[in-house]
């Protein structure tokens, strides 16, 4: 899992699928905190990825770094508790401008029963879980 958390945050942006009634939804995103032995995503209730998660939280992360890649299947969960939201906010200062921990928007969600598989050109992949 940490190798995971470092590329994700070397890479700065990744890319999260979601599912709308069988379409898939891929949108970027720059969040990415371990926080209690977990790799968290952050995202705010009113957007709708809040929405497709919470109905089906499957989703996939795809993230490139140099010439090597990484995908996570994984399923979300929902963490409702104040100090996970507040570590991720910690981790993201920036984010305080839109977010906090009591605003009843910000969650932050872990990732669980997670496969990651890294790649790159002229290497096998290799998959790690957690």
């Amino acid at each position: 899992m940490q190798e995971v958390y470092e590329f994700l945050k070397a890479a700065g942006t990744y890319y999260l699928a979601t599912d709308e009634d069988g379409q898939p939804r891929v949108r970027p995103f720059g969040t990415v905190n371990l926080f209690d032995g977990k790799l968290y995503i952050q995202t705010g209730k009113v957007k709708a990825v809040s929405r497709q998660m919470h109905e089906n939280p499957r989703i996939e992360i795809c993230a490139m770094q140099g010439g090597r890649w990484l995908r996570v299947e994984a399923s979300a969960a929902l963490d409702d508790r104040r100090e996970a939201r507040v570590s991720m906010l910690e981790a993201y200062p920036s984010l305080q401008a839109m977010y906090s921990p009591d605003d009843g928007n910000t969650e932050v969600w872990y990732l669980r029963k997670a496969t990651a598989t890294f790649y790159s050109f002229g290497e096998p992949p290799r998959t790690v879980t957690f």
